[in-house]
């Protein structure tokens, strides 16, 4: 870092000649000392608090608000480098960003991590209590909103000029509790006391139309121009919050803006001196709901207009920021794309590219061409997910009900698009059929994903399986137009958080092995891979996992309230629940492990404890169902003396990016199940990879990849291939017919649909189990025997200790190309043409120290 502490006992002159840049060790400084006087400094002059009746809570805030300081000490360098340099600014689009508490993370990237702790240490207080008091960020729901965040994080690490636009979420997703075995939705009160790291920008807000008509005149002019204006229904006011998100060991500090709606006029002075008190704030009422909760229930007709409308919000507040810092530096919109590139993380921001044409079009009166070629050269389009049900489409109707410019600008652009296919296609009427951007047959859709492709310059998936499944399936048509905009980029993730901080014995031990250089370069990370075959060495490793495993041990006491053994291999699959993640065909597995057992209470194998987490979405009963026969399996299990020391299933509640920290570390086994073709790439998978676990999983999203790293050897593969999946679709599944040929399969499953779990209620499960055998749209039943075969392989794998260590060593000594630094880096090169930009933290000159819109008379 470009930080220069005072030593103690130096005179602190300096920083009347250097203000901003933190040479007073009382204002700025990272040493021992400086941080327990920022501290204290933070507890009574901001909080009014002093030691003797501060509580737990207050202690964190007063930390947070003293390393907040610190990095806005860089935020304010690294602005105004970027004002001066104008460089080209990454602005990454995503409706969630599941960022975890920020304290320890802002601790490890400025580096003084340890300093903190024996800073609280010195004054009586314990880092651990205070990290522990931080709440989970209720900004983002899986694996979606945590790649955004990952991203971010490596894009300050590697010094590029980025900003992250999302909505600020009062409530988040919801708290998941487990009642009578059942999910049960808790409102998420995340910003209940506040957040130290949100600032909030009054003066940074627009005001968004929505609902309404339009209106169409022609210029009185030669060129006839036709001018269109959107009356809406309603207005809505977003004001923007900043969070600074910090790189690791430099002085970056990239921008997070979050956008929180309210109403234009808050109170309505003559409503209430009528007397009509509840009238008084009903707009501020409407207008704060917009970005109340994390994606409402959608099922019905309110729910998807609400989810609509959050989309059309924050994308809207996010391009006329934009547009806003452009004209502080240009005189026109002329060169946008030059100073911006827009990814859009998956379907749900890709109203932007209709949005930036009306900008450009109605706004700022730009003729179509220009517009459309501006817009074009501006977005790129992240694709997440092969499931057609994900792939974003809005009734018609509702749709222009509450868009109806952009209803119009869909419709010409879609016109226009049609034309080139036809050109390049002459006569393939079903070919414009699919690729249109209104879905024609039945009732009719806006396609979301369609509008994205014709309106970016570049198309990625996130995963080589996934890729190739887009352009030879889900976007083939695309494809075939446009193969130039087609590329991968498989997903990564920041070993900051998911390694430095979440497993500091491991990182240290690796530290001390092959030096601290693989933090920023996980390529280092294949420097271990001789230490696999010393034995002192993994007897080292071994106890690490050890100590994890206790450490998760007493969380799980904590959360789940039962009692785990450590020394049992933790067999965890921890993600979003969800039936193409196929929980319910590990849970087959243990239904048949639990048979076994009965059946032979001398059978050799290794004890496992099998740990569920993970929420469901509100309206989906299937996936909540698939939580209630985890729960029930677990009690039957749980309550049976004979499984004590063999088996045990947990669900842990209420799974986010804080518990995981724990989770990954003590993991033994990683389940990466998913029919081969249906996952996009995952991220979860390489979290426990670069923490040891080894992973069962079959060839589908970036497990193809993970086994091509670790090798075929330290991997547990099991299950078809991507095009078997195809061709046994193609000739006619049967789910049916494997129950009745395989009797172990057909024991399970009788086992479940005869109440033997729920005490002889055969209906909560019936749902289930006809589903599996009528349907199995995931296949359950035809992975089924491969997969218990290869868990026979991971069992006696486990039992070996040695070999098993050996396996972990490699699979984290392998593990580096899923660095999320690797992917932003291509991103950068192939895609973004964006370079870095060194922040020094320097002197203030005196230009700089003059007060220039304060003298102008800005507000």
């Amino acid at each position: 870092m470009n930080q220069r502490n005072q030593e103690p006992g130096e005179a602190p002159a300096a920083s009347d000649a250097a203000p901003l840049v933190g040479h007073d060790n009382r204002r700025m400084g990272l040493s021992v000392d400086a941080l327990k006087r920022a501290f204290l400094d933070k507890l009574v002059y901001s909080q009014a608090r002093f030691p003797e009746v501060a509580t737990r809570h207050d202690c964190f805030q007063a930390l947070a608000r003293a390393v907040r300081d610190r990095l806005l000490q860089r935020w304010v360098q690294t602005a105004r480098t970027y004002r001066d340099q104008g460089s080209r600014t990454v602005c990454y689009m995503s409706a969630e960003f599941l960022i975890g508490p920020q304290l320890g993370n802002n601790l490890i990237n400025l580096g003084i991590f340890d300093n903190a702790r024996q800073a609280m240490s010195e004054l009586g207080l314990d880092l651990e209590i205070l990290l522990d008091q931080e709440e989970e960020p209720g900004l983002g729901n899986g694996g979606l909103g945590r790649l955004a965040a990952c991203y971010l994080d490596s894009l300050a690490t590697l010094e590029i000029p980025a900003i992250g636009y999302g909505i600020r979420y009062e409530f988040g997703i919801f708290t998941q509790a487990i009642r009578d075995g059942w999910q049960a939705e808790l409102t998420d009160k995340w910003l209940r006391a506040g957040s130290p790291w949100l600032i909030h920008r009054p003066s940074i807000a627009f005001e968004i139309k929505l609902g309404g008509h339009t209106e169409h005149q022609y210029e009185a002019t030669v060129n006839r121009r036709l001018r269109v204006q959107w009356v809406p229904a309603k207005v809505v006011r977003g004001t923007a919050w900043d969070m600074p998100v910090l790189g690791f060991g430099v002085n970056t500090p990239n921008r997070l803006r979050l956008w929180s709606a309210e109403a234009p006029e808050s109170f309505d002075f003559a409503a209430f001196n009528a007397g009509n008190y509840y009238q008084a704030v009903d707009a501020q009422v409407l207008s704060e709901t917009l970005t109340k909760v994390l994606y409402p229930n959608d099922e019905m007709e309110a729910g998807q207009t609400l989810r609509l409308e959050q989309q059309y919000f924050f994308v809207s507040c996010s391009l006329q920021d934009m547009i806003r810092l452009q004209l502080q530096r240009e005189k026109n919109l002329d060169h946008f794309h030059d100073k911006f590139v827009v990814q859009l993380n998956d379907t749900h921001p890709s109203i932007a590219v209709a949005e930036l044409m009306r900008l450009l079009v109605d706004e700022y009166e730009m003729v179509w061409d220009q517009a459309w070629s501006i817009t074009q050269r501006t977005f790129a389009y992240t694709n997440h997910t092969l499931l057609p049900e994900a792939l974003e489409k809005w009734p018609l109707k509702l749709f222009r009900k509450v868009l109806p410019r952009h209803y119009e600008i869909i419709c010409e652009i879609n016109e226009r698009f049609l034309d080139e296919v036809r050109i390049r296609f002459p006569g393939d009427d079903s070919r414009l059929r699919r690729m249109s951007l209104f879905d024609e047959d039945g009732a009719r859709y806006v396609r979301m994903a369609h509008l994205a492709v014709a309106g970016s310059f570049a198309v990625n998936g996130v995963a080589a399986l996934h890729t190739e499944l887009l352009k030879s399936d889900v976007l083939a048509d695309f494809y075939d137009l446009w193969p130039e905009k087609f590329r991968n980029k498989t997903n990564g993730v920041t070993p900051r958080r998911f390694v430095l901080l979440a497993n500091p014995a491991m990182s240290k031990l690796i530290d001390d092995s092959i030096g601290r250089g693989w933090v920023t370069d996980m390529s280092r990370l294949r420097e271990l891979e001789p230490y696999a075959e010393d034995p002192a060495f993994r007897e080292a490793w071994r106890a690490i996992k050890r100590g994890n495993k206790e450490n998760l041990v007493r969380t799980i006491k904590r959360f789940a309230h039962v009692d785990v053994d450590p020394a049992s291999m933790f067999d965890v699959q921890v993600k979003r629940i969800h039936e193409y993640k196929r929980q319910h065909l590990n849970l087959l597995h243990v239904i048949w492990l639990y048979k076994r057992l009965k059946d032979n209470p001398h059978l050799e194998m290794a004890p496992r404890t099998v740990i569920f987490g993970g929420k469901a979405a509100p309206g989906y009963r299937m996936a909540k169902l698939m939580i209630r026969l985890v729960t029930a399996v677990a009690d039957i299990i749980g309550r049976d003396p004979a499984m004590r020391g063999r088996l045990q299933v947990v669900f842990f509640p209420n799974y986010n990016v804080k518990s995981g920290q724990l989770i990954f570390p003590g993991a033994d086994l990683s389940e990466q199940i998913s029919l081969a073709g249906k996952e996009a790439s995952g991220t979860g998978n390489m979290k426990f990879q670069m923490n040891g676990a080894l992973t069962i999983g079959t060839l589908d999203g970036a497990n193809v990849e993970i086994r091509e790293q670790v090798g075929d050897e330290n991997f547990f593969l099991f299950g078809m291939t991507a095009p078997e999946v195809k061709e046994l679709r193609n000739c006619g599944y049967r789910p049916r017919s494997y129950y009745d040929a395989n009797p172990q399969l057909r024991e399970v499953i009788d086992l479940i649909g005869s109440g033997f779990f729920t005490r002889g209620d055969r209906d909560i499960f019936r749902p289930l189990v006809d589903h599996l055998l009528h349907h199995d749209d995931y296949m359950l039943l035809a992975d089924f025997q491969s997969y218990i075969e290869c868990q026979e392989r991971v069992s006696e794998a486990y039992l070996d200790y040695e070999r098993w260590s050996r396996m972990s060593i490699i699979n984290v000594a392998r593990s580096g190309f899923f660095s999320s630094d690797r992917a932003i880096q291509e991103y950068c090169t192939e895609i973004w043409k964006v370079q870095p930009v060194r922040i020094e933290l320097s002197e203030l000159s005196a230009q700089d120290m003059q007060f220039k819109r304060f003298a102008a008379g800005s507000d």
